[in-house]
């Protein structure tokens, strides 16, 4: 299932990692929590082809509370979450004081995802109520090689955003990729360097040096 919800040349690139994804299918069919995203949207940022990525950002986890997470980092469900997170609170705050705007762009990020931000978990999936609780689950291992991947194929065209140190890990797997990282804008973590590190304009100006569309994050 998780195989065959990927763009063919995600497939064509992780090949060797349909195993791997069949299994944790069988470790999360077998456990008795449940989880989330739901099912059909644990592979949500693998729809895009590769070819169309510009941007990675890296998230940690899913959000552990029911029917939030929608299968793309810091995203959630508006209909369910009607508070946003404080993490994609800070991160949109973040957006209006970097480029000077009103904010426009919803909780769900999609706007983001159309414009080739790939909104990557580490982690695809959580038990709901047990942050991290799927950290051994063997995503970890899979998201790696897809970031390895990724970075292959784009090189300098593709443009990182690393927030916190384990979106930070992910550096020497990146090769020739642009990268732009800060503090993670958790309410821990946001006032020691996320806020005012300006990672929207900074890869906007990364994109127009490879010739790439500028990403329109206020809207």
């Amino acid at each position: 299932m998780f195989f065959e919800q990927m763009h063919p040349t995600w497939q064509y690139a992780l090949g060797d990692c349909r195993d791997l994804l069949l299994l944790m299918e069988v470790k999360l069919a077998g456990d008795s929590r449940p989880y989330m995203p739901a099912d059909h949207r644990i592979m949500r940022a693998f729809e895009t082809s590769m070819d169309d990525v510009k941007v990675l950002l890296v998230g940690q986890d899913p959000y552990p509370t029911e029917n939030v997470a929608i299968g793309l980092s810091f995203a959630v469900d508006l209909e369910v979450s009607k508070t946003l997170p404080r993490s994609l609170q800070n991160i949109l705050k973040e957006v209006a004081t970097d480029l000077g705007s009103k904010v426009k762009v919803g909780g769900d990020l999609s706007q983001w995802a159309n414009q080739g931000v790939m909104l990557l978990n580490r982690h695809l999936t959580v038990p709901v109520g047990d942050a991290s609780g799927h950290d051994s689950l063997g995503w970890g291992r899979f998201t790696d090689k897809a970031v390895a991947a990724l970075a292959e194929r784009q090189g300098e065209k593709l443009v990182a955003i690393l927030w916190g140190k384990q979106a930070a890990e992910l550096e020497p797997l990146l090769g020739g990729a642009q990268v732009i990282k800060s503090a993670h804008p958790s309410p821990l973590s946001a006032s020691r360097g996320f806020f005012g590190s300006k990672p929207f304009s900074k890869t906007n100006d990364a994109l127009k040096l490879v010739g790439r569309k500028p990403v329109k994050w206020d809207s």
